[in-house]
Protein backbone atom coordinates (compact mmCIF):
# COMPACT_ATOMS: atom_id res chain seq x y z
CA UNK A 1 0.00 0.00 0.00
CA UNK A 2 2.90 2.45 0.42
CA UNK A 3 4.90 1.86 -2.43
CA UNK A 4 1.28 2.51 -4.24
CA UNK A 5 0.87 5.96 -2.40
CA UNK A 6 4.74 6.92 -3.04
CA UNK A 7 3.91 6.59 -6.93
CA UNK A 8 0.83 8.91 -6.77
CA UNK A 9 2.89 11.29 -5.07
CA UNK A 10 5.43 10.79 -7.51
CA UNK A 11 2.61 11.50 -10.97
CA UNK A 12 1.27 14.50 -8.57
CA UNK A 13 4.61 16.03 -8.79
CA UNK A 14 5.84 15.42 -12.13
CA UNK A 15 2.33 17.04 -13.46
CA UNK A 16 2.87 20.29 -11.44
CA UNK A 17 6.46 20.44 -12.66
CA UNK A 18 5.34 20.27 -16.30
CA UNK A 19 5.84 23.24 -18.20
CA UNK A 20 2.74 25.55 -18.78
CA UNK A 21 1.98 26.98 -21.84
CA UNK A 22 2.89 30.35 -20.83
CA UNK A 23 6.47 29.50 -20.96
CA UNK A 24 6.73 28.96 -16.56
CA UNK A 25 6.45 26.20 -14.84
CA UNK A 26 3.12 26.02 -13.16
CA UNK A 27 0.85 23.73 -11.07
CA UNK A 28 -2.13 25.46 -12.33
CA UNK A 29 -2.73 22.21 -14.65
CA UNK A 30 -5.80 21.77 -13.21
CA UNK A 31 -7.08 25.14 -12.65
CA UNK A 32 -6.26 26.23 -16.15
CA UNK A 33 -9.60 26.20 -18.86
CA UNK A 34 -9.01 23.77 -21.39
CA UNK A 35 -9.81 25.44 -24.27
CA UNK A 36 -9.95 23.04 -26.83
CA UNK A 37 -10.75 19.73 -24.96
CA UNK A 38 -13.59 18.56 -27.26
CA UNK A 39 -12.36 19.43 -30.79
CA UNK A 40 -9.48 17.81 -29.63
CA UNK A 41 -11.06 14.87 -28.94
CA UNK A 42 -13.43 14.43 -32.17
CA UNK A 43 -9.94 14.91 -33.73
CA UNK A 44 -8.12 11.86 -32.16
CA UNK A 45 -10.77 9.97 -32.60
CA UNK A 46 -11.37 11.23 -36.27
CA UNK A 47 -7.18 9.91 -36.69
CA UNK A 48 -8.14 6.75 -35.26
CA UNK A 49 -7.95 7.15 -30.92
CA UNK A 50 -10.70 5.78 -28.56
CA UNK A 51 -13.89 7.33 -28.46
CA UNK A 52 -13.27 8.98 -25.17
CA UNK A 53 -9.20 9.11 -24.85
CA UNK A 54 -7.39 9.73 -21.81
CA UNK A 55 -7.82 13.09 -19.98
CA UNK A 56 -3.89 12.76 -19.97
CA UNK A 57 -3.78 12.56 -23.72
CA UNK A 58 -5.98 15.41 -23.96
CA UNK A 59 -4.16 17.83 -22.03
CA UNK A 60 -0.54 16.52 -23.01
CA UNK A 61 -1.93 17.37 -27.27
CA UNK A 62 -3.98 20.66 -26.05
CA UNK A 63 -0.14 21.73 -24.22
CA UNK A 64 1.63 21.13 -27.12
CA UNK A 65 -1.34 22.70 -29.59
CA UNK A 66 -0.98 25.82 -27.25
CA UNK A 67 2.94 25.88 -27.34
CA UNK A 68 2.58 25.95 -31.11
CA UNK A 69 0.39 28.41 -31.58
CA UNK A 70 2.41 30.65 -29.02
CA UNK A 71 5.58 29.87 -30.61
CA UNK A 72 4.27 30.89 -34.11
CA UNK A 73 2.70 34.16 -32.71
CA UNK A 74 5.83 35.24 -31.43
CA UNK A 75 7.72 34.11 -34.45
CA UNK A 76 5.47 36.22 -36.14
CA UNK A 77 5.53 39.24 -33.97
CA UNK A 78 9.39 39.32 -35.02
CA UNK A 79 9.19 39.40 -38.04
CA UNK A 80 6.33 41.29 -38.09
CA UNK A 81 5.51 43.20 -41.36
CA UNK A 82 3.23 45.28 -40.11
CA UNK A 83 4.70 47.92 -38.32
CA UNK A 84 1.48 48.47 -35.34
CA UNK A 85 2.78 45.63 -33.77
CA UNK A 86 0.21 43.57 -35.20
CA UNK A 87 0.41 39.97 -36.53
CA UNK A 88 -1.20 40.18 -40.51
CA UNK A 89 -1.78 37.22 -42.19
CA UNK A 90 1.57 37.54 -44.70
CA UNK A 91 3.71 36.72 -41.69
CA UNK A 92 2.08 33.16 -40.83
CA UNK A 93 2.30 32.75 -44.26
CA UNK A 94 5.72 33.92 -44.54
CA UNK A 95 6.74 31.34 -40.93
CA UNK A 96 4.53 28.25 -43.22
CA UNK A 97 6.32 29.05 -46.28
CA UNK A 98 8.77 25.89 -45.98
CA UNK A 99 6.01 23.70 -45.04
CA UNK A 100 3.99 22.59 -47.96
CA UNK A 101 0.95 20.69 -46.43
CA UNK A 102 0.72 23.76 -43.43
CA UNK A 103 0.99 26.22 -46.34
CA UNK A 104 -2.14 24.97 -48.50
CA UNK A 105 -4.05 23.98 -45.37
CA UNK A 106 -4.03 27.99 -44.40
CA UNK A 107 -4.41 29.05 -48.31
CA UNK A 108 -7.88 26.30 -48.24
CA UNK A 109 -9.31 27.98 -45.32
CA UNK A 110 -8.10 31.57 -46.33
CA UNK A 111 -9.67 31.40 -49.41
CA UNK A 112 -12.99 29.25 -48.12
CA UNK A 113 -13.47 31.94 -45.11
CA UNK A 114 -13.47 34.72 -48.18
CA UNK A 115 -15.69 32.39 -50.34
CA UNK A 116 -18.01 32.37 -47.24
CA UNK A 117 -17.83 36.07 -46.83
CA UNK A 118 -19.01 36.75 -50.49
CA UNK A 119 -21.78 34.15 -49.82
CA UNK A 120 -23.09 35.99 -46.70
CA UNK A 121 -22.87 39.35 -48.45
CA UNK A 122 -24.76 37.98 -51.57
CA UNK A 123 -27.65 36.43 -49.21
CA UNK A 124 -27.82 39.43 -47.02
CA UNK A 125 -28.04 42.29 -49.93
CA UNK A 126 -31.44 40.86 -51.12
CA UNK A 127 -33.25 40.88 -47.56
CA UNK A 128 -32.05 44.74 -47.53
CA UNK A 129 -33.25 46.13 -50.48
CA UNK A 130 -36.83 44.43 -49.60
CA UNK A 131 -37.10 45.93 -46.72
Amino acid sequence: MASSQSSNDKRNDASAARPSPSGGVGGDNQTRKRLFSKELRNMMYGFGDDPQPYAESVELLEDLVLQYITDMTLKASEIGSNKQGRIVVNDILYLLRHDARKYARVKELLSMNEELKRARKAFDEPSKGLE
